[in-house]
């Protein structure tokens, strides 16, 4: 197996190496970043930009209106500027004048083209598609009309005001495509894509290896005018095993490890989350805030009538040490979430306190519940995934001695997401990463029109005053005043637990020393344009 894995890493440097020539080999491996993907890339078309692991590639080959900085604030992307009408209903966009497709004989004798505001009005309407069957139809669900005006203004309507819509449009399924790349009969657009991102493809063996190479065509630069990205090549390995991947970073097969994972988190980091000893002189670790929520859900509307007694639910949230789960099971890495679903970092996040740890209160919750029930051994089953067993074993523990048990049902993965989706869990482990940066990507979880499988809300919490508050911040355009509904929202959702709130989480970024400007953000996306591996000698 040792021997395949060595293969699979020096044969995607190699390719990118043998591509500059026999007698130009030599230093050249500090322009390759190298990084392992555990999970399956089962297309590179951005209209099905679903999880970290496809869209990682995704944001490397391609470019929307509207990209986001670290600290998540919208900047130009390849609309150099928009104006948005003062009933916060029409968005116009002016685009630049130099952006090119990647290369491509499709587009004829000169290989590619600009880009015009007809690929993005094309490029959007593919998302609603039902031949498509794009799962990010759901970002345009408030647009009214799209249209190019000429060649380098596209304007979007809404049939009503979103402030949020900006955040929608960052994200990679409302990246640009050229019309007559994807429609050629044949072409395979989801293993060849074309895009205008500051990588292009290379090669593409599906669960093998990956290669992006530099776009010469590329328009950002730096602030001395020098263009990006700073490196040749991109090489993707796909090793399922999250510790052989974590073992091939730490033989330097690999330039950066992203998450923590139970198989190697005790081996690169101390309790209180900084890096053991043994890995300082060769490692960097890269920390910060990550607008992932986790949680368990409970289904509202199932049969289980134990834990449709709000007292349980609320007995659970008081039940256990939050901040003793982060430093034990998580090396320190993470908040404890006490103050609801929405994370620290986001406007709307809610200071007041939601559940501390209160073992008193949460057995006086338990007894009222036996008196008025009847039910003298209270129990509630939990659904998980092994990736989370720790956790819902430490839980367990806790849960036990305010005088509640817990069963644990262990499925894989796949399996847990569609019985969460069909409502055939009734307490199950959960997570909420934020596809946008705005609260509203968190709350939608409870509106009760979007009750699973149609929608995120996978414990069908349904409450008017809730939804009353949640179209309400729909139409409010003042920030500040839109805010505060969101902490109203919280406050209902703390008060009515229909989740128990576990911890806001942090990203956990590890490279070696050699690797300069990689940065972090609370969307733990992988931007690579301002990157640098210094050569051996000098990291």
């Amino acid at each position: 197996m040792k021997s395949i894995i060595f293969y699979i890493s020096t044969f995607c440097l190699s390719l990118f190496l043998v591509s500059c020539g026999k007698n130009s080999t030599e230093g050249k491996e500090h322009l390759v970043f190298r990084y392992n993907e555990s999970a399956n890339v089962s297309s590179l078309d951005p209209a099905f930009a679903k999880s970290q692991a496809i869209i990682w590639p995704c944001n490397l080959l391609f470019n929307g209106l509207v990209q986001l900085d670290d600290s998540l604030h919208i900047q130009p992307d390849l609309a150099k500027k928009w104006m948005i009408s003062n009933d916060g209903k029409t968005y116009i966009f002016t685009l630049r004048n130099d952006i090119y497709f990647h290369k491509n004989s499709l587009f004829g004798k000169d290989s590619t083209r600009t880009v015009k505001a007809s690929d993005f009005e094309y490029s959007l309407k593919r998302l609603l598609d039902e031949k498509v069957a794009s799962p990010g139809g759901w970002i345009l669900q408030t647009v009214e009309s799209m249209q190019a005006k000429n060649d380098s203004i596209f304007e979007i309507r809404l049939k009503k005001p979103f402030p949020a819509f900006l955040g929608l449009l960052s994200m990679k399924y409302a990246s640009v495509v050229p019309k007559e790349i994807v429609d050629t009969p044949g072409y395979d657009f989801r293993a060849k894509p074309v895009g205008t991102g500051p990588f292009r493809l290379k090669l593409w063996e599906e669960n093998v290896k990956l290669v992006l190479r530099k776009n010469p065509l590329y328009f950002e630069k730096d602030e001395k005018g020098v263009s990006l990205p700073y490196l040749e090549a991109v090489a993707v390995t796909f090793l399922p095993d999250k510790q052989s991947g974590f073992l091939q970073f730490v033989q330097g097969k690999l330039d950066f490890v992203s998450g923590l994972d139970p198989s190697y988190k005790d081996e690169i980091l101390t309790q209180d989350g900084t890096l053991q000893p043994k890995y300082k002189n060769d490692v960097n670790l890269i920390t910060g805030a990550y607008l992932n929520t986790e949680y368990l859900g409970f289904r509202m509307d199932g049969t289980d009538k134990t834990i449709l007694d709000k007292r349980i639910r609320q007995a659970m949230n008081y039940g256990f040490d939050r901040k003793k789960m982060i430093l034990y099971l998580r090396n320190g890495m993470g908040t404890p979430a006490t103050s609801g679903i929405i994370p620290a970092g986001l406007p709307g996040y809610n200071h007041q306190q939601g559940y501390d740890y209160n073992p008193a209160k949460a057995k006086q919750l338990i007894s009222e519940y036996r008196k008025a029930t009847g039910n003298t051994k209270p129990t509630v089953f939990l659904t998980t995934n092994a990736s989370y067993i720790d956790i819902t074993e430490y839980l367990q523990r806790e849960w036990q001695k305010i005088g509640l048990d817990v069963q644990v049902d262990v499925t894989p993965p796949a399996t847990l997401r569609q019985a969460i989706a069909t409502g055939k869990v009734s307490f199950f482990r959960a997570s909420w990463i934020a596809d946008y940066p705005d609260a509203e990507n968190y709350l939608s979880l409870f509106y009760s029109k979007n009750f699973a499988p149609n929608g995120p809300n996978y414990t069908h919490f349904k409450n008017e005053a809730y939804d009353a508050l949640y179209e309400q911040a729909f139409l409010e355009t003042d920030n500040e005043k839109r805010y505060a509904l969101y902490q109203k929202m919280d406050a209902i959702i703390i008060n009515e637990a229909p989740i128990i709130p576990l911890f806001y989480d942090r990203v956990a970024r590890f490279t070696r020393k050699n690797v300069q400007n990689l940065g972090i953000n609370p969307l733990n996306l992988l931007q690579l344009k301002r990157v640098k591996k210094l050569p051996p000698d000098n990291s």
